[in-house]
């Protein structure tokens, strides 16, 4: 390997370790040239960062796209051993909570209104609340009918915390069990959720825990 691209991928390793979020490329590229003191060209970054995610193949951490960039995780088979490190105490849902995050991921943009006609039920303001709380959701914009009301989507916050680069990564409604009522037949197609780099380029009466399939610095 080249002296420079050694050094670069030891930069961009150290970088994305102490950033406490993901960081885009274009920002890392920045951060680099800064750090290094002379720029740095797009062909010598991704050359780096293929070194770097090939010498974690082995490891127990990988290197994953998300929706707001680049970040350093442990990989998914050794979360659920690990998991009490971080949080003893795991953070548990509704079945209410977890439809109405489910319906709004795939149905997005949807009203509170048009949740409650899938789900057959009233949504609880505490769980949208929740859902914005955790900035799993926000206010796009309002449906033009009367009374004008809000239209929620998914954000970039959830795609991370759920190690997806965009929508299009969510799992195919089959896999997601029984967790939506069945009318609600939409399909993203066959692609599964973003992997490693280096392959390619609180209301109900039941509870159930969101299964985090992958752990990063900021869970």
């Amino acid at each position: 390997m080249p002296e420079a691209i050694h050094d670069l991928k030891y930069l961009l390793e150290a970088a994305l370790l102490a950033s406490s979020r993901p960081l885009e490329e274009g920002e890392l590229i920045g951060l680099l040239a800064s750090g290094l003191e002379r720029p740095v060209a797009r062909e010598a970054f991704d050359a780096a960062l293929d070194e770097l995610a090939h010498d974690y193949d082995s490891r127990g951490l990988c290197i994953r796209r998300v929706a707001s960039g680049l970040r350093i995780e442990i990989r998914p088979e050794y979360v659920r051993a690990l998991h009490g490190l971080w949080d003893p105490k795991p953070v548990r849902y509704s079945r209410a909570l977890l439809e109405t995050l489910a319906i709004m991921a795939y149905r997005q943009p949807v009203t509170r209104g048009e949740i409650e006609q899938i789900r057959g039920v009233s949504v609880a303001t505490s769980i949208l609340n929740t859902l914005e709380e955790r900035g799993w959701i926000h206010v796009v914009g309002h449906r033009e009918v009367p009374g004008r009301p809000a239209l929620y989507a998914t954000t970039r916050q959830f795609l991370d915390y759920f190690g997806l680069k965009s929508l299009e990564d969510l799992p195919p409604l089959e896999q997601v069990g029984d967790l939506l009522p069945t009318e609600l037949k939409l399909d993203f197609g066959e692609t599964g959720p973003a992997g490693p780099i280096g392959l390619a380029g609180a209301d109900g009466e039941e509870t159930d825990e969101i299964p985090s399939e992958t752990a990063s610095k900021e869970s």
